[in-house]
């Protein structure tokens, strides 16, 4: 007998956009829509129409715009106010306009919300969500009942908080998703009180629920640290029906990360929460939400961070030499994820060997030329340098020593910058002591690339924003590839502090072409040497990278 499909309800664009620092337009929100879709969530909460303009805005454009292929989108929003009837009330008319063909409302399930934030009585509460329900499921909406602070209000008063899950199922509602609000639960309490209200209500387990039979959800946000291991007990405690955020964004500590939930279900216990290949997408599609939001993703996020298969002590990369399983806890490919080799000063042959192969070099049975490069990688570390987060260098490193040289693009003669301050912001008299005054940086490089001797002057906000000015107008004579590198990214890190201002300086540069993006490193006794070696490396590997051939 078919049973009852498990639910997998995104809640970014409404949730999620309650980070500190996220301001999601309606054309990101219509941009997020599909990668979310694509991922194969069954539910997108779009958003509260009625309170928030920009949310009613983007329920009228995406039912134009936007054609999703697994989801079906749910308007957010509360119960009718304390007093009122439900086809009365202007929000909950508003949940209807946006003709979204769900329902998701927030209902107050601890009595002491009812009593001192709605100022009403315990049973209106309870009429308030009865009431609600009927009258959207009269109108033909499939209602979600978020019973907000469940857990800390069925600790406080279970009696009135089972009652207001019972009046949302009687009046109609498919799920009740008991909320963690506060974040404030642990794994073993949550899987207690699931388990003790489903038999009370004589439900069925989630996994043996039958199509059209009501459901328990989970939403968990994560203020103890415990959002995924209480979504995964709830769900082992009865729960079929999964709420979060991709990335785990939200307010505070955040929302579950739905990503990590959904991996864990399908590939620790064996849930299908996600249609097709959505979880073999969900590396990409959570970077492509990231680049969206404008949140650098977290490079240490379960299953698809850029270091959650990452490997860097010795020990560690001789055995996955031997068996990569050795030390992974999945194969990085079912989330579309990859391992990575780091090399750092605690690299052996192994780790290089690994690291190569990834690269495209194959290594293997050349011990010679692995023991020079472990060896040269240790001494760079010794002085500074990293190539774990730097991998552009590190290839370089290894093309030298393979070769003997690394590709002679051009041959820098000399290259100086300066910066000066020329008068304040505000128009007032040049003067270098005013906290207004504007800095303006100039770069001169001098090389010889395709046969010529070239001199370039660049500008910048900066020194080294002017050097990579002049750098790139120089070399774009010769190589026109490079006009479409870009610096994307640039990290400082003092090595010694205790020197102060004479601190040896380690500097990171990102830069791509727009389809590739690389790292590159630089150290040296102040920023601007230690950042021109990183700019030098960029452009060499981006040009080695291009196939373009010395000139």
């Amino acid at each position: 007998m078919a049973t009852a499909p498990f639910h997998v309800y995104d809640t970014t664009l409404r949730d999620g956009a309650q980070q500190e620092g996220m301001n999601l337009s309606v054309a990101d929100k219509l941009a997020i829509a599909p990668l979310l879709d694509e991922l194969g969530v069954g539910f997108i909460e779009g958003g509260w129409p009625g309170a928030i303009p920009k949310d009613t805005e983007f329920f009228r454009r995406a039912a134009k715009e936007i054609e999703l292929r697994h989801a079906v989108l749910a308007a957010f929003g509360s119960t009718r106010k304390a007093g009122t009837r439900a086809w009365d009330d202007p929000q909950v008319r508003a949940l209807l306009d946006s003709e979204a063909p769900v329902v998701t409302l927030v209902a107050k399930s601890d009595v002491r919300h009812v009593e001192r934030a709605l100022r009403t009585t315990p049973d209106e509460g309870i009429a308030m969500i009865r009431d609600t329900v009927e009258f959207l499921v009269g109108e033909g909406r499939r209602v979600v009942v978020d019973a907000e602070h469940f857990f800390d209000g069925y600790r406080y008063d279970a009696g009135y908080t089972r009652s207001a899950v019972v009046a949302a199922f009687e009046a109609g509602a498919e799920v009740v998703a008991l909320c963690d609000t506060n974040g404030g639960m642990l794994p073993s309490w949550v899987g207690d009180v699931v388990t003790e209200l489903r038999e009370s209500l004589g439900m069925a387990h989630g996994r043996d629920a039958l199509p059209g039979d009501p459901l328990l959800g989970m939403h968990a946000h994560n203020d103890s640290g415990c959002a995924i291991a209480n979504t995964l007990a709830a769900v082992d405690a009865g729960c079929a029906h999964v709420q979060g955020t991709v990335n785990g964004y939200g307010e505070r500590t955040g929302n579950v990360d739905l990503v990590a939930v959904v991996a864990n279900l399908a590939l620790k216990s064996g849930i299908r929460t996600l249609p097709g290949d959505g979880l073999a997408e969900s590396t990409r599609i959570a970077h492509a939400v990231a680049e969206i939001t404008n949140i650098a993703p977290h490079a240490r996020q379960p299953y698809v961070g850029a270091s959650a298969f990452a490997h860097k002590a010795g020990l560690h990369a001789s055995a996955i030499k031997v068996d990569p399983d050795l030390y992974q806890h999945i194969d990085p490919t079912a989330v579309g994820n990859d391992m990575r080799m780091l090399v750092s000063d605690m690299a052996g042959r192994a780790s290089i060997e690994l690291k190569g192969r990834e690269l495209g070099f194959d290594l293997a049975g050349q011990g010679e030329l692995l023991t020079r490069v472990t060896t040269r990688v240790k001494d760079a570390e010794a002085q500074g340098y990293t190539f774990d987060a730097a991998d552009a260098s590190f290839e370089l490193i290894l093309r030298e020593e393979l070769t003997g040289d690394r590709p002679h693009y051009f041959r820098i003669e000399s290259w100086r910058a300066i910066v000066e301050t020329s008068g304040g912001r505000s128009g007032g008299t040049p003067n270098a002591d005013r906290r207004d005054a504007e800095a303006l940086a100039e770069a001169t490089v001098k090389l010889h690339a395709g046969g010529e001797r070239i001199v370039v002057t660049g500008e910048g906000n900066g020194p080294v924003n002017a050097l990579d000015q002049a750098l790139r107008h120089a070399l774009t004579r010769v190589y026109p590839q490079i006009e479409k590198f870009d610096l994307v990214d640039f990290k400082v890190r003092i090595l010694d502090a205790e020197h102060g201002t004479d601190a040896t300086t380690r500097v990171l540069v990102e830069t791509t072409d727009g389809q590739h993006t690389w790292s590159t490193v630089g150290v040296g006794p102040n920023i601007i040497e230690a950042a021109w070696e990183a700019l030098i490396d960029a452009h060499v590997y981006g040009l080695v990278h291009a196939g373009v051939d010395p000139r």
